[in-house]
This record gives C-alpha cells, structure tokens and sequence, in this order.
C-alpha cells in the first residue's frame, strides 16, 4: 500500500513547480532582477557594500546571498563587500534589548550604511517591521533600497527604491523564489564585474 504522505509531497513539488513557471514567464520580475543587479554591480564599481537582512528563513536567505558575493558564485574572482546583518549576535542582542526587536536591524544600518550602498530586505509578507525600519532608516541615509517579497507585500514599495515580487502569497513558495532570484543576481554581478574563464 503507498505511504499516502507521497501525494502530500508530489502536489508540494507541483505547487512549486507552478510558481517557478510564472517566474519564468514574467517580464516584470525579470526586469526587476536585471535593474536588481545592475544597481548592485553599480554599487561595487563605486566601492559600496551590500546589506542584507530578513527574519527567519528570510534571515537564511540574507546570509546565503551575502556568502556568494563574499565568497563566489560560479567561478573564482576578487571577494564583493556584503553583510548579512542577521548574523552578529551581540549587535542584534544588544539593539533588541536596548532599543527592541524592531530595531535590530536599522541600528546596524545606521552604523554602516554609507551612501550608495545597497540593503536588501526579505520579508515575504513585507510587512516584518525590524525590516521596514531598516529600509526607511537607509532610504533616508541615501542607501538604494531592495525589497524581496510575495503578492501581499505592497506595504514595502514605500521604503523600497526596488523590488523583487515573488508570485505567491504562500511562504515556503516565496522564499524558493527569493533565493533562485538571488542566485540569478549573483550570477549576473559577477559577470558583470570579472571576466568569466573560459572553460
């Protein structure tokens, strides 16, 4: 007899699968990934950073990205300046509390923003406020603003300079194209920047 959890995974792979296909079918977040990077590559050129931040998986996100531009992407080159700002335990301790959660993230801004860097926000409802108050607090600094978010996020465009919208409003299926869409900008700075090897 089959394990009946089998068609709980299979309509899970097919539900993302869908996703995946209207990501690859639209124009408008496709542009949003092409304006995404060359505001980042930008950025680099200039001597700036990136920033990253979300909470949760987004948080995961956050770190992931910045690892492949600190590290590399798909080939050896010259380390990029970005920073998860999900990662200093003592800074986000301290700022939550001293200041509370919802400002962990715009004190480490305020700290390190510099005008024309870049901080990207992931918050796949686009309402997590320690998020939005990191936006607002770069946008007044003169830092370029990103949001990644799903359908429901229209809350952000305030605070955003740009934004990358998932099409899904459910979590999981957001966030599989938040870090597909990292990567993709990953992958276009980098050739932006460095010649690729030839193979």
């Amino acid at each position: 007899m089959a394990d009946p959890r089998a068609a709980a995974i299979e309509s899970f792979f097919r539900d993302s699968q869908k996703t995946m296909e209207a990501a690859a079918n639209d124009r408008e977040l496709q542009a949003q990934v092409l304006a995404i990077s060359d505001r980042i590559a930008k950025t680099f050129r200039d001597g700036g950073k990136v920033m990253l931040a979300g909470n949760g998986g987004s948080a995961a996100d956050a770190q992931h990205i910045a690892a492949e531009f600190v590290v590399r992407y798909t080939f050896d080159r010259d380390p990029l300046p970005a920073i998860a700002l999900t990662t200093d335990t003592s800074a986000l301790t301290a700022a939550g509390n001293d200041y509370g959660y919802e400002r962990v993230f715009e004190r480490q801004v305020r700290a390190l923003g510099r005008p024309g860097d870049v901080l990207i926000g992931f918050t796949t409802s686009g309402k997590s406020p320690n998020v939005l108050a990191a936006l607002k607090a770069a946008r007044e600094m003169g830092v370029v603003t990103v949001g990644f978010t799903g359908t429901a996020g229209a809350a952000m465009k305030s605070v955003c300079d740009l934004m990358l919208i998932a099409p899904s409003a459910v979590t999981a299926q957001i966030q599989q194209i938040h870090i597909t869409a990292g990567h993709a900008i990953c992958g276009i700075v980098e050739r932006d920047l460095f010649k690729e090897p030839s193979k």
